[in-house]
């Protein structure tokens, strides 16, 4: 879906991102490699290649736009346990199939906690409010910013109704001044959100993003 904001055109992907094709940048936020891992470091049966499944929605969204950047809004790695060997090697052969990428890591509360990704990975680490254009990035959506803020954190999900029934879809929130994006990876959750007043919810099915009149 096209949408306008700060007077630049971006696309919001059903897999999660936004896309802003003049700056050839891709917004990815809340990816979290390395969190299974860590549920397996403290004993928590949970399943193993959600790195990989994260890496392959990456290399999806490549094929399908020309990305010369790839911004990722906080949360890069979930905890210190994220640095386990085989999550790093996964990374670091993603990184060497694609080495004209820029890749940018606007620090988030995760990344505080996980420390920065290996320089191997060649990701320039910045913090919030990073700007560019028209748009500060931030992790945190509450960041003040006389840009127009994109940010991640919230892992916003939206509950759509009919009768008896309910779905929850991963959203994007819009208004005036700011714009949350879904969470990116593949076992992070969602937080149901309202909308307050002014805002905008764009939800995906995964296939398509639309609005939802409210």
């Amino acid at each position: 879906m096209k949408l306008h904001l700060a007077g630049e055109e971006l696309l919001l992907l059903p897999q999660k991102a936004a896309y802003w094709p003049r700056a050839q940048m891709l917004i990815v936020a809340d990816i979290h490699f390395g969190k299974a891992a860590s549920f397996r470091a403290l004993g928590v049966p949970v399943p193993a290649g959600t790195t990989r499944a994260n890496l392959l929605a990456l290399d999806e969204l490549l094929a399908l736009h020309p990305v010369r950047h790839i911004l990722f809004l906080g949360d890069f790695l979930h905890a210190k346990a994220a640095h386990a060997p085989a999550t790093l090697a996964a990374l670091l052969a993603w990184r060497q199939r694609h080495p004209q990428l820029l890749l940018t890591l606007v620090r988030g509360n995760h990344d505080a906690h996980a420390g920065d990704p290996p320089p191997q990975l060649e990701i320039d680490m910045v913090d919030e409010p990073y700007l560019v254009g028209p748009f500060a990035f931030c992790h945190h959506p509450d960041v003040l910013s006389a840009a127009y803020v994109m940010a991640g954190h919230v892992h916003p999900v939206y509950r759509l109704r009919a009768g008896w029934e309910s779905l929850l879809l991963p959203s994007f929130l819009a208004s005036p001044q700011r714009m949350v994006l879904p969470s990116f990876g593949a076992f992070t959750g969602g937080h149901p959100v309202l909308p307050q007043p002014g805002e905008r919810v764009f939800v995906s099915s995964g296939e398509a993003v639309w609005e939802v009149p409210l």
